[in-house]
């Protein structure tokens, strides 16, 4: 099933502001919200979308590149793979604040899946270089890139524990994962709520920690991260894929990998946005008589004709030979420089031809009553 567009999604238009989106989201939270319909999955579902939305939409720098790119300027991330794998919890722990800034309680109903739930921690993001070929963009590829980074233990299953009996209800916090503090006020006693400082806001201690990650919960390891790279991206673009960075001790969430794009130099090609060009000597009888040729393309081969009496300089456009557009089946174009060998050295028989057309009139140089150079580039691109 196709991914629906992110503005569709909360109602707003592309030129929404982040108080706009942010209410948006704020209204099909609330409309959509498992306290509200219970067992409903259709609602669960679209509270999750809305979520996902909200999610890229609310930052600056997903939100540039989904408005280029689409989806696919998301990678796997909020991009083609629903949430990331995020669990009602997970959401809540994301973005549960957001009713309180809008004037509304935590919104749980006293659900395992409230905003006020100990804190439930994020693994840090991650970012790795990809270099890719001119014919890897113009088909799009799948790669298998091994990365260094923080995975759940699976000694102790992320807990950080030797073993089930050495996890204990924090003394300080109850299990609660923060403290309440009575502070005296111009206005009286105040009630002040913080993160636990023993625990760390997870509710529990470690009496005998496990020996593989030394009560961290994660450790070390290289894992092999499958990433699709739509086709058509582009130099210094960054795909993000969501839940592939870093773990996070206690089965918290994920980081975020982004991979950025690094375009390897072509030995026949430069790229100017979704075209290419082409730099093509043809020889002197060619250029003279005229010919049909073959000329190499980013997927294979192409034969055109070169008229008789074509000059040095002389353009040619093979429409849709370029590098497609990413989400569209738009290619560019192959615009093809020809140019004239002229060769430096002669043998005495060549020369001797040659010196028989030195002086006939069909040789002798006329120059062609036309526009400017920076006219016919420019009639010739538009």
């Amino acid at each position: 099933m196709a991914k629906r567009d992110y503005y569709e999604v909360l109602g707003v238009s592309k030129n929404a502001d982040e108080q706009e989106i942010k209410k948006a989201y704020r209204q099909k939270a609330i409309q959509y919200h498992p306290d509200k319909n219970p067992d409903n999955k259709e609602a669960e579902e679209k509270f999750k979308e809305a979520a996902e939305a909200y999610e890229v939409l609310s930052n600056p720098e997903k939100k540039q590149r989904y408005d280029q790119f689409g989806h696919a300027g998301l990678g796997g991330a909020a991009g083609g793979q629903g949430f990331g794998g995020m669990n009602m919890e997970d959401i809540f722990s994301r973005f549960g604040s957001i009713f309180e800034d809008f004037g509304f309680g935590g919104f749980s109903g006293g659900r395992s899946y409230s905003s006020r739930s100990r804190a439930v921690q994020k693994g840090s993001n991650l970012r790795i270089k990809v270099k890719l070929t001119l014919e890897e963009i113009a088909k799009g590829v799948e790669k298998n890139i091994k990365v260094k980074k923080h995975v759940s233990c699976k000694t102790c299953d992320s807990t950080g524990a030797k073993s089930s009996s050495a996890i204990k209800t924090c003394p300080s916090c109850q299990g609660s994962g923060y403290t309440v503090r009575v502070q005296q006020s111009i206005f009286g006693a105040m009630q002040v709520q913080s993160e636990c400082v023993q625990c760390q806001g997870t509710g529990k201690t470690i009496t005998d920690k496990c020996t593989d990650c030394v009560g961290n919960g994660i450790i070390k390891a290289e894992e092999i991260i499958n990433i699709k790279i739509p086709a058509g991206v582009a130099n210094g673009m960054q795909i993000s894929l969501s839940g592939k960075g870093n773990a996070a001790p206690n089965h918290g969430i994920n980081g975020d990998l982004f991979v950025l794009i690094e375009e390897v130099p072509h030995n026949l090609f430069e790229r100017d946005g979704n075209n290419l060009y082409l730099e093509h000597y043809i020889s002197f009888p060619q250029a003279v008589l005229g010919s049909s040729i073959e000329i190499p393309t980013i997927d294979g081969k192409a034969r055109i004709k070169i008229a008789p009496g074509t000059q040095s300089g002389t353009l040619l456009r093979l429409n849709g030979k370029g590098l497609p557009e990413v989400q569209s089946y738009h290619k560019g174009d192959l615009i093809v420089n020809i140019n004239v060998w002229i060769p430096k050295n002669l043998t005495k028989e060549e020369k001797q031809i040659v010196e028989g057309f030195k002086n006939a009139e069909n040789f002798k140089p006329k120059a062609p009553k036309q526009s400017s150079f920076f006219k016919r580039v420019k009639q010739f691109f538009d």
